[in-house]
């Protein structure tokens, strides 16, 4: 199996991981994550200077009550457009993911909350039951063989211990 590799990219304010670029994401025309990475690149100017200032679904539904971002990048956005329409406590923002940008927004009251996979404890429980099985016990597997870590809802009650939980894991 390939080593999955991985490099930052700048982009504007944002430092993106750009990982797995060899994937392999449209097998019929042989295009792998890299090169539409450069697609992306190549149009973003013209597609950006047809969008700037445009929070289009605030735009086309102004009386929108909620938005949800399902990948971790869409908080930060969502986030963005809001303040841009001036609808800050107004619309609520429900996120994916534990982006710092995200977290904060959170503490400050203009995202509602978000919802975090916990990929240490995917890792932790991993190989504790790996460590059992290789021990010869093998009653931990259960009939759909599948061992659910479940996800977590971060909002403003819990969100000062999530983010120290998670920058203790992330070494900060």
């Amino acid at each position: 199996m390939p080593s999955r590799t991985s490099q930052i990219a700048q982009v504007g304010k944002r430092q993106l991981e750009l990982s797995n670029s060899t994937k392999l994401l449209f097998p019929d025309d042989h295009i792998v994550k890299a090169q539409l990475i450069e697609y992306y690149l190549k149009i973003a100017p013209t597609i950006l200077a047809h969008v700037k200032g445009r929070p289009l679904s605030l735009v086309r539904y102004p009386d929108v009550k909620g938005l949800v971002g399902l990948w971790s990048y869409n908080g930060p956005a969502i986030l963005n457009a809001v303040r841009e329409a001036g609808k800050v406590g107004r619309v609520r923002i429900i996120a994916f993911d534990e982006a710092d940008e995200t977290l904060a927004g959170i503490k400050d009251g203009a995202i509602h909350a978000t919802v975090v996979q916990q990929p240490y404890e995917f890792g932790y429980q991993a190989i504790k039951r790996m460590a059992q099985a290789v021990r010869g016990d093998r009653s931990f597997i259960p009939p759909t063989k599948q061992i659910i870590v479940p996800t977590l809802v971060v909002n403003r009650a819990n969100v000062e211990e999530f983010t120290r939980r998670i920058n203790t894991l992330r070494g900060r």
